[in-house]
């Protein structure tokens, strides 16, 4: 595919080059998502035949979490070819028909770009380990030598245990997360450049932006100083609470700065949106803008607790941040790394009736958001998966599982018949589907006007069809203790019910234009339930 006749099919069907600043955009977890070819593993074919049903619940992107060729030791974000697809997800070709079909329905696509690390699999590491200490192969990674017995620092690994793994030689290769996923040496320049071309053998096949993965490492403080912790302390969190010699250098943004003029060099609106955990707003502002990346993730909305109070407090601050950076937030309640909120808000109905509310609350603020495949179907964390079947590499070393989260979509029949993943006759899902989501496939769903997928639907419509949503500012209104009231303009009123009783909607007025679960027979807003009022 060539570079003008992609480039100029994303500008012509899609338009808007500032689509991004209220999109709404579905994560795919193609492996979990839908199987076309029928062999229990999630693909391309699978995720196009699906786009049509994308399409009526009303997203303006999808954004493909990895699906480049890998050996599936962290889920795909082990990469070994940054331009191919991983066979057990298609090929090219498949890639290609789906962006097409995608950009016919005005789907815009966003792909995952993993820069920090690679498989240990990939070609450059292959070459690395058979060349030896001292070559210009290691020169791409990180390899060093150790303190006699010891690695050569006390950096430890996200996934729990030492950040280096020993080889043969003797020299110690660093990983900040898996041993099967290397570092690359970002202070290398056939790096950068391998990224730069990255970059661009994907938007010539028309891809509308990117997500970047750990956005906030690849540079690492000259030598590699200690960090200086010990005992049960553990020093590694992705969330920054404060300095790390391996995450948010300074240096990271000479990269940034690289790749925005390849970004802006295509029309369309080409974007990328960062995974940058940082210790303040102040940090967070410095990747974005018009010479870096478009828009940051805002991951405190998906940690706040189930209180009123908790919520508005990041609101607030999440509203202030985005003032800060100039750049609208983003929101999100769920995604492949964290359990499904409605298990987080308490599990069974009580749990799906609050995460039905969290979801009209968060649709209801201005800026981007971000939604999880199979959250509209109201799914649950699936916590009982028996241990030899999950497979995340935090498993073995913490005892923490994201498998839970990633366990395949039941899109209909039955448990006795099993849940159709595939076409029929297809294998069983790669992970097994509880029996307890008989009720929540997307084939009971379809014609339930109270079902989850149909609330979600009826809220992208609004907020799709209403200006005041998505763009604009909050203005918070007096509300009983427990209730989060506020109006976005013209006249859209968002009241949301997390106190422990009833409250009336006389002092708000309007209409209702969506709701989260039924009003009372009185006409009051019961607990735990949300609704968008038209004044």
């Amino acid at each position: 595919m060539s570079t003008t006749t992609s480039a100029a099919r994303a500008q012509t069907v899609l338009g808007n080059d500032d689509w991004w600043r209220d999109a709404v955009v579905y994560q795919v977890y193609p492996r979990s998502f839908a199987d076309g070819d029928g062999d229990g593993t999630g693909d391309l074919s699978g995720l196009r035949a699906k786009l049509p049903y994308l399409r009526k619940l009303g997203i303006d992107a999808i954004w493909l979490s990895p699906f480049y060729t890998s050996p599936l030791a962290d889920g795909g974000y082990d990469v070994a070819d940054y331009r191919d697809v991983d066979p057990r997800f298609g090929t090219l070709a498949d890639f290609d028909a789906m962006i097409a079909y995608a950009h016919e329905l005005d789907i815009r696509v966003i792909v995952d770009l993993v820069p920090n690390h690679c498989s240990d699999q990939h070609e450059w590491f292959q070459a690395a380990l058979a060349a030896g200490p001292g070559s210009p192969e290691r020169e791409l990674f990180h390899f060093r030598e150790g303190r006699g017995d010891l690695p050569p620092n006390d950096w430890e690994s996200i996934f729990g245990g030492p950040a280096w793994t020993q080889t043969p030689d003797g020299q110690w290769y660093l990983h900040l997360f898996a041993p099967e996923q290397p570092d690359f040496n970002w202070d290398n320049p056939a790096v950068r450049a391998e990224f730069r071309d990255i970059l661009r053998f994907w938007l010539d096949r028309g891809v509308d932006g990117f997500r970047i993965d750990v956005a906030h490492g690849m540079i690492k403080a000259d030598g590699l100083p200690n960090v200086g912790k010990a005992g049960d302390e553990r020093q590694v969190m992705m969330v920054g609470r404060g300095e790390l010699p391996y995450f948010d250098q300074d240096g990271v943004h000479e990269i940034y700065r690289e790749w925005r003029p390849i970004l802006d060099s295509y029309p369309g609106g080409r974007m990328a949106v960062a995974e940058a955990w940082v210790p303040s707003p102040q940090r967070l502002a410095r990747y974005i803008g018009r010479d870096e990346l478009h828009q940051a993730f805002n991951f405190d909305f998906m940690m706040a607790s189930w209180d009123a109070d908790s919520f508005r407090t990041i609101i607030d601050k999440s509203l202030m941040e985005a003032d800060l950076v100039g750049a609208p937030t983003t929101w999100v309640l769920s995604n492949h790394d964290k359990h499904r909120h409605v298990t987080r808000y308490g599990d069974g109905p009580v749990g799906l009736l609050r995460a039905r509310t969290g979801t009209l609350l968060m649709l209801a603020l201005p800026g981007s958001a971000y939604l999880y495949n199979g959250e509209e179907l109201g799914l649950n964390e699936v916590l009982d998966l028996p241990d030899e079947l999950r497979e995340d590499p935090s498993f073995l070393r913490t005892g923490e599982s994201r498998d839970g989260c990633r366990v395949p979509l039941p899109w209909g029949g039955t448990p006795a018949d099993g849940f159709a993943f595939g076409p029929a006759g297809a294998a069983a899902p790669w992970l097994p589907q509880p029996a307890s989501w008989a009720a929540l496939t997307a084939e009971v769903q379809e014609d339930d006007p109270a079902s989850t997928l149909n609330l979600y639907r009826q809220a992208l419509a609004v907020r799709k069809s209403n200006p005041a949503l998505g763009g604009g500012a909050v203005r918070w209104l007096a509300a009983p203790a427990g209730v989060l009231a506020f109006e976005r303009e013209p006249g859209i009123v968002v009241v949301a019910n997390l106190s422990k009783v009833p409250v009336s909607l006389d002092a708000f007025g309007g209409k209702a234009l969506v709701t989260s679960g039924p009003l009372t027979e009185t006409g009051e807003l019961p607990v735990d339930t949300a609704v968008w009022l038209q004044r």
